[in-house]
């Protein structure tokens, strides 16, 4: 059976990507969260992040070959901003934190 034929992985891809998308559309209004409700929204997405960085690890340790292009094909894309999936985690994490620290103590 082939990496994208797995019931789990094709729930989790769904269940994650499905997530991230409501979480960036309930960003746009990110201005007008309360206190709490920054701090909530920043701990949802710092969770999304480590479900992402997950589901890429499973990528890299598969041997399926469609696992393995589908990794080179993100791994070429982001090549092109000059950054590789590590930076690109990195990068969302000094994000996240920034938020943190300019949320009213």
């Amino acid at each position: 059976m082939g990496f994208f034929d797995s019931e789990i992985v094709q729930e989790e891809a769904k269940s994650l990507f499905g997530d991230y998308q409501s979480l960036i559309q309930l960003g746009s209004e990110y201005g007008k969260f309360d206190r709490e409700g920054k701090k909530l929204y920043i701990e949802q997405m710092e969770a999304i992040m480590e479900r992402y960085r997950i589901f890429m690890k499973r990528f890299e340790l598969s041997e399926d070959f469609s696992a393995q292009m589908t990794m080179e094909q993100l791994k070429t894309q982001l090549n092109q901003f000059g950054m590789t999936p590590d930076q690109m985690f990195n990068q969302m994490n000094v994000t996240l934190e920034r938020m943190k620290s300019q949320i009213d103590p």
